[in-house]
């Protein structure tokens, strides 16, 4: 069977295109797909041991079968739906400005007294292995339609951790971003600020960095870099 596969951050740079094409006998599995792709794809190669896969925008493991129709995704560790939620939400990936001060107000019902929110933005220096020792900007690039199904998973896991929190907001930008400039905003709202709110918060911004794909390439003076993190997700991730 033909399998169509998306390709993603440094993945996509190496293949030189952003899909492959891949034939494989059925029944298949992930492991089969990636011997598929080895062999096809040897530019691939260094990056599979890594290498991230999604299934119908679902983490997949090597014994995870394939079908025919699939939606598939290649991608880097990381650095929406129609489900009911209950509480107000925000969640975004977006090229466009963050308006912070509507998505709290968003996020401010009758009984919400705390919001706490964190704030990424773009650092002109970074003292990392690896890196430019000054960044230009950033590119952020994004798996959109899983990113912000996860963005809902995670929302899902802060009530079934912090009951009390009220209303949640994830947000993550994309595209080319220029030093100072807001990447990414997380906010939990809850009626008191002893209510699990600045946990949540932070456990929201940590679980982006885990299982949300996103990644961002540091573009310096000299070169440039995608930075890649180094979790890899389990069956408990979906």
């Amino acid at each position: 069977m033909e399998l169509e596969i998306k390709l993603f951050a440094t993945l996509k740079e190496r293949a030189k295109q952003d899909t492959l094409q891949i034939n494989v006998s059925a029944p298949a599995t992930v492991h089969t797909l990636l011997v598929a792709v080895a062999e096809a794809y040897p530019a691939l190669q260094p990056s599979l041991p890594t290498t991230l896969v999604s299934v119908n925008k679902s983490f997949a493991f090597p014994e995870t079968e394939i079908r025919a129709g699939d939606e598939i995704a290649l991608f880097p560790p990381v650095s929406g739906g129609s489900d009911t939620l209950p509480h107000p939400t925000y969640f975004a990936i977006t090229t466009g400005d963050i308006d912070m001060n509507a998505i709290h107000q968003s996020l401010t019902q009758p009984d919400v007294g705390a919001v706490v929110s964190f704030t990424g933005s773009v650092r002109g220096e970074t003292q990392r292995h690896g890196l430019p020792p000054q960044t230009l900007y950033l590119e952020y690039e994004s798996y959109s339609e899983m990113a912000e199904l996860k963005m809902v998973q995670i929302a899902r896991e802060i009530w079934e951790k912090w009951p009390l929190v009220k209303g949640i907001a994830i947000v993550q930008r994309i595209g080319k971003l220029e030093i100072g400039e807001v990447t990414t905003y997380v906010a939990c709202a809850a009626g008191h600020r002893d209510q699990g709110v600045f946990d949540a918060a932070r456990y929201g911004i940590d679980r982006l960095k885990e299982i949300v794909p996103v990644w961002k390439k540091e573009i310096g003076q000299d070169k440039d870099v995608w930075v890649e993190g180094h979790y890899q997700p389990d069956e408990t991730d979906n």
